[in-house]
């Protein structure tokens, strides 16, 4: 019984878990409502017609999602109607849909976003790239292709690579071409470029309206158009611009990825209009490679076939293939997680009395946000590769192909993802690797331009709208060598006018100029006005003296320097006047003192160091005297005639011999600035001294100076007369500062040599202290500025502008040697170390002597007090000795000093010749050694004799 009764437990428990199971599958549906919104007879339409139905069969097949449960697609024709597509969403709404794949337009996307908003339907947009259409404005809207966001931004990329710095938009003016517009320009602001001029085809316009449009854009300064249209209308666009020669060499065409789509789709025999878009560079979706890939197009096409569809595949059939599997793996994983598909009234809607709207069908999905969750949870990997949302819930692998288009075919030029930019590897290779988005990186392969070039076109020309360059030339009263002013705009000349045209002649287009003064030419303009007339764009350009300085730079773009400038003092100078004794001058009293004597000590030290050892240093006292004085003096002109022996000597002669050529160096310099030098008039001697004199300054009234005085180096405004022209100049350092003129004038060098050039009485003061050059004035960014560069520095090389230089500098300048102004005589502190490193050898030299005489003189003694005999030896000496040799050594002990005798007789050691004392020290050494011998013998003899006597007695 007991085994029986378990077996009946078993049972029923099995029973309640089938019966479990039961409700559990009742509870999940059969069949789930999808809708579909799209133009279906349309470029991008066709291809995804197909592709989303071959989707929901695959789906329908596959029992691994969605088991027992079938997606009903329920499409619907927006037929390319922003107001049709929005009744069609609606009625779509009307038949409980879980999720909307669509709509292929931007436009009613944006409409319908609003509606699934309110009923919590998930709307996932194959082809709506509008990158307006944002999740935080819209959170039910999920974009399963590309934002123009990316696209844009490739678009920069390209633009940036070539180095263009502005492009022509040509748009379909609704909110598809406006959002991706908006988009390249922030793009292109990223990169320091711009969209110079915005073409905006109406939407439906026939090609009058597009011809007009084109040929405004013709009449702009860029030639990079980037088109960004609609793919139905925009192949026109091509026909139009041919016809405009539009499509000749020196254009840039960029085209979204419409016409790669219109392209994948198109036939043969399509094809014969290919020759409107040779050169064209054309952005595609990348999809990488892949056998589900490969096996899908193949699928593709013979559905097509079976249903005499003529148009072909492209990438967004791709992406609505995937959009499916999005749907239904979210609703998949909805049911899954125990989630009902259930549909409520929302309050808000209700029918008016007598509406035939039936609002109230409109019902809420009350699952809409769970389902919103896993569809935004979805990673798989599909057809365009990884399908998964970041947090922007934009697709995480954005990447795009570009493609050059060239014959009857496209020529794969590159990639550009988000990242690692451009390149010519797949950017799934790139994913493997470390992101580089630096310059360095970025690569494409070489394009074939419109007009069948090879050469990078330079991207703009000269506008071509009838308006002369506005060219602003500043009409100043004075230095009219730089600019001039005639009776009439066209007459302007000068040095920077005559540059100016001769770097427009060397431009590769015309570039007509109508010259326009600033100034009433009485009195200076202000050069910074001049400047912000540019940037705010009621000039064009700005020629003439325009610094280069730091401020001006930031609102104007500013050609290669033309000339270098810095900032200079000038001061009032005064010749110098010669005399009989301007020889003198060069040295201080001091100086000529310390000089005479370092010159007769030096020679009383060498005549020491090689009076025992020299013939030539050796005589009679007198001859000794003037041959100290005489070798002394010599050494001057390095024509002394005694030789040195010894190796002090040398030493002391090299050290002396390079203090004389430092002083011979420094007495000719100096003397030769007293004799040519141009005295200061001031004590100022360069800016320090001009900035702590508190003294007033003269400026060029206009110019940059002002400013630069008082921002950088801080000196008070009070101090600071404006002037205008060369005789104000003049005028106002003659009075001076007691006067009412200034003690100094602050120019740039150009303007000073001009000066100088009139008024020699005036000279330059210490070193230019700033550094600056001259340049034409234009926009910011403007490329004319960049070709004008090019023109001058070939002036620069040809040589051309140093003879426009020397045309109008034909003036000869006073000399303007900044070593020549305010010349000063060399003291004793400009030698004092020379001086004294010269005299510690010296001393050095002479302490090694004396030690070196002392060791020898005790030598000698010592030798001396050896070679004298004792008493007994000398009387045993004495009976074997010959007379001769006792007379000899009788007068040579006379001559020999005696022992550590006096005074006199060391000065006597120190004046014998060295050689004479090395012979005497080696004579006593060798008698020394004879009389030790001589002693020997004789005792042996004495033992010898001592023993003959003691035999007998033993």
């Amino acid at each position: 019984m007991a085994p029986l009764r378990v077996m009946l437990l078993l049972l029923a428990l099995l029973a309640v878990a089938a019966v479990t199971v039961t409700a559990a599958g009742g509870a999940r549906p059969s069949e789930v409502a999808v809708g579909a919104l799209f133009t279906y007879d349309s470029t991008i339409g066709r291809a995804a017609r197909l592709a989303i139905e071959l989707a929901v069969d695959d789906v329908n097949a596959d029992r691994t999602v969605l088991a027992g449960t079938q997606l009903n697609l329920l499409a619907q024709d927006t037929n390319c109607s922003g107001f049709l597509g929005t009744i069609e969403a609606l009625q779509l709404m009307e038949r409980n849909v879980v999720a909307v794949i669509g709509p292929q337009s931007s436009g009613i996307g944006h409409v319908i976003s609003h509606v699934v908003n309110e009923l919590h339907v998930p709307l996932l947009s194959f082809a709506a790239t509008d990158p307006t259409l944002s999740a935080s404005e819209y959170p039910y809207f999920i974009r399963t292709t590309i934002s123009d966001y990316f696209q844009m931004n490739a678009i920069a990329s390209i633009v940036d690579y070539y180095q263009w710095k502005e492009v022509t938009a040509i748009f379909v003016d609704d909110d598809y071409g406006r959002g991706g517009v908006s988009a390249l320009g922030d793009a292109l602001a990223a990169k320091r470029a711009r969209i110079s001029y915005k073409a905006a085809i109406p939407p439906n316009s026939n090609t009058d309206v597009v011809n007009d449009v084109l040929f405004k854009a013709n009449m702009m300064e860029s030639r990079v158009m980037v088109v960004h249209v609609n793919p139905d209308t925009g192949m026109r666009i091509f026909s139009v611009a041919n016809k405009l020669q539009m499509m000749a060499s020196g254009y840039v065409w960029i085209v979204t990825d419409w016409l790669a789509a219109v392209l994948d789709s198109s036939t043969s025999r399509d094809r014969k209009d290919m020759s409107h878009l040779q050169g064209l560079i054309v952005l595609r979706h990348h999809t990488p490679e892949s056998d589900a890939k490969n096996k899908f197009i193949s699928k593709w096409n013979n559905a097509a076939r079976n249903r005499s569809i003529t148009s072909g595949l492209n990438s967004y059939g791709f992406y609505a293939y995937d959009s499916v599997w999005v749907v239904a793996r979210g609703i998949d994983q909805f049911l899954n997680s125990g989630q009902q598909i259930n549909f409520s009234t929302d309050p808000m809607l209700h029918d008016s009395n007598g509406s035939t709207l039936h609002l109230s069908t409109l019902k809420i999905f009350d699952g809409g946000e769970q389902m919103l969750q896993q569809l935004l949870l979805t990673n798989f990997t599909g057809l365009t590769g990884p399908v998964q949302f970041n947090s922007d819930r934009n697709l995480v692998y954005p990447a795009y192909e570009i493609l050059n288009i060239g014959g009857s075919s496209s020529r794969l030029i590159g990639y550009w993802s988000n990242y690692s930019g451009l390149s010519v590897a797949a950017p799934e290779i790139l994913y493997q690797r470390p992101p580089n988005t630096s310059s360095l990186a970025q690569r494409l392969y070489n394009v074939v331009w419109p007009g069948d070039s090879t050469t990078t076109p330079k991207g703009w020309v000269f506008p071509n709208n009838g308006q002369p360059l506005r060219v602003g030339v500043p009409m100043k009263p004075s230095f009219k060598e730089l600019v001039a002013g005639g009776k009439g705009p066209d007459n302007v000349t000068g040095y920077c006018i005559d540059i100016f045209n001769a770097a427009i002649k060397l431009l590769p287009y015309p570039v007509p100029c109508q010259f326009i003064t600033i100034g009433d030419g009485r009195k200076n303009p202000n050069y910074d006005d001049i400047i912000n007339m540019v940037a705010a764009n009621s000039l064009d350009a700005a020629v003439g003296d325009f610094a280069i300085v730091r401020n001006r730079t930031k609102i104007a773009e500013f050609t290669q320097p033309y000339i270098e400038s810095g900032l200079v003092i000038v001061a009032p100078v005064k010749q110098a006047t010669s005399s009989a004794w301007a020889f003198l001058k060069p040295f201080t009293l001091e100086m000529w003192c310390v000089t005479g004597a370092l010159f007769i000590f030096v020679g009383i030290v060498v005549w020491i160091l090689e009076h025992r050892s020299n013939e030539e240093f050796r005589g009679s006292p007198r001859r000794q005297l003037i041959t100290i004085f005489w070798f002394s003096f010599s050494t001057m002109f390095f024509s002394h005639r005694q030789n040195t022996v010894s190796a002090l000597g040398r030493f002391v002669l090299i050290i002396w011999l390079f203090v004389v050529l430092i002083i011979n160096s420094s007495y000719t310099a100096s003397l030769t600035s007293i004799l040519t030098v141009q005295q200061l008039a001031s004590g100022i001697t360069g800016i320090d001294s001009l900035i702590s004199s508190g003294l007033p300054i003269g400026y060029q009234d206009g110019k940059f100076t002002r400013n630069y005085l008082i921002e950088e180096l801080n000196i008070p405004e009070y101090r600071l007369v404006p002037l205008n022209t060369i005789q104000e100049y003049s005028d106002a350092l003659k009075r001076g500062p007691k006067d009412g003129g200034v003690a100094a004038i602050v120019d740039e060098m150009p303007y000073v040599e001009i000066f100088l050039s009139y008024h020699c009485n005036f000279g330059i003061v210490g070193q230019e202290f700033t550094k600056e050059g001259w340049g034409f004035a234009f926009k910011r960014d403007s490329p004319l500025a960049a070709d004008l560069s090019t023109a001058i520095l070939q002036l620069s090389e040809s040589g051309q502008l140093q003879r426009i230089h020397d045309e109008w500098f034909t003036r000869p300048s006073c000399s303007s040697d900044d070593s020549e102004v305010g010349a000063t005589r060399l003291g004793l502190g400009s030698f004092w170390g020379l001086f004294l490193v010269c005299a510690l050898i010296c001393l050095l030299a002479l302490v090694v002597f004396f030690i070196r005489i002392w060791w020898q003189y005790n030598k000698y003694s010592n030798s001396e007090a050896a070679g004298e005999p004792s008493a007994a030896a000398t009387a045993a000496a004495a009976a074997d000795a010959a007379a001769a040799a006792a007379a000899t050594d009788a007068v040579e002990r006379q001559r020999r000093p005696s022992r550590l005798g006096s005074f006199k007789e060391i000065i006597q050691f120190v004046d014998k010749k060295e050689e004479e004392i090395k012979r005497t020290m080696k004579r006593r050494l060798s008698e020394k050694d004879n009389q030790a011998a001589g002693s020997s013998d004789k005792d042996n003899q004495a033992a010898g004799s001592s023993d003959a006597h003691s035999v007998p007695s033993a």
